[in-house]
């Protein structure tokens, strides 16, 4: 049985890892900023460490794996405080780098970084030896963190790149899009027009559970011919088709859409796709639920009232 760590337990893509792990027979360490874990972490994790990594590394044991997730993972944000995202992503790798290096203990590591790092090209179908570029500050302290990856692994440190591409999914958070999506649909009078951003763009939705599998994947494999993976489905899919399987997961035919300008975001490509052939050839990987299902499965986990929609007396306020 192997120890693996998962650093950010406690978000979205974190607690669907420690529960995987565990399911395949793990001994799996939680590592969250949040003084306690969550019931979906706990129920799972046979260890939690309450810690903000930024300060340092919290675990003197040498393990067999970590997945790291931790670090600050919204591009939209990130526009208001850069700096802040540049340097507390930086020094956490460097704090868990570091780490490793004193121990000299045979870690593999999963620096999960993101799709969101390559430059978007005609075809808007990128491989790992595709461009990158920093479109945002998210993106800067990605591209930054995988530069100091690629350093600890000159220094002797067994690290691999994960970029996976969007994801989504039962447990998700406020701040993306399908959440977002569904909010404002549920919340809508009959007959509203909701504000949104671009829902022409294209974009490879994966599922959260298939991305978590990918990353044990890449954890626990004896060995890698490559230092980057692409995690992705290789087939975009628009807002518009998210939006739709929104409002008939939630029985709303009478919603209408107006793009608001303040939702743009600055160099937005029209299509991103990526294609994870090194990881699908390699070990076997393949992505088994669909963006529709995720949509399906992502509302069906929300408490009850949360999957009703409002219904407004037309007469009210008169």
């Amino acid at each position: 049985m192997s120890v693996i760590v998962v650093t950010g337990a406690n978000g979205f893509v974190g607690a669907h890892v420690v529960a995987l792990a565990s399911e395949a027979g793990h001994d799996v360490w939680a590592i969250g900023r949040e003084p306690s874990a969550p019931p979906t972490v706990n129920a799972h994790a046979t260890r939690y460490s309450s810690a903000d990594l930024s300060e340092g590394w919290p675990i003197s044991e040498d393990v067999d794996a970590i997945i790291h997730l931790a670090g600050l993972a919204a591009v939209g944000p990130s526009f208001s405080d850069p700096q802040r995202y540049i340097e507390i992503n930086s020094r956490i790798m460097t704090h868990l780098g570091e780490r490793l290096l004193a121990s000299g203990a045979p870690t593999r590591v999963v620096v999960v970084s993101s799709g969101a790092v390559y430059t978007p090209t005609e075809s808007g179908t990128v491989t790992e030896s595709s461009a990158t570029a920093p479109s945002s500050p998210y993106v800067v302290a990605k591209l930054l963190v995988e530069q100091q990856a690629h350093y600890y692994a000159t220094r002797g440190v067994d690290v691999i790149v994960a970029r996976p591409f969007n994801h989504i999914g039962p447990g998700q958070s406020r701040g993306f899009i399908v959440p977002d999506l569904t909010a404002a649909v549920r919340e809508a009078a009959p007959g509203e027009t909701v504000p949104t951003g671009n829902l022409r763009a294209q974009r490879d939705y994966a599922d959260v559970r298939d991305v978590a599998r990918a990353h044990l994947v890449l954890a626990t494999a004896p060995s890698h011919r490559h230092s980057v993976y692409n995690i992705s489905t290789g087939v975009p899919h628009s807002g518009e088709e998210i939006l739709g399987a929104i409002t008939d997961a939630l029985g709303r035919d009478d919603i209408s859409t107006v793009v608001d300008p303040a939702r743009i975001r600055p160099n937005d490509p029209p299509r991103i796709a990526g294609d994870s052939t090194r990881l699908q050839s390699e070990f076997g990987w393949r992505p088994t639920i669909s963006w529709d299902q995720s949509v399906r499965e992502y509302i069906d986990a929300l408490p009850r009232e949360h999957q009703e929609h409002r219904v407004v007396d037309p007469s009210a306020g008169k």
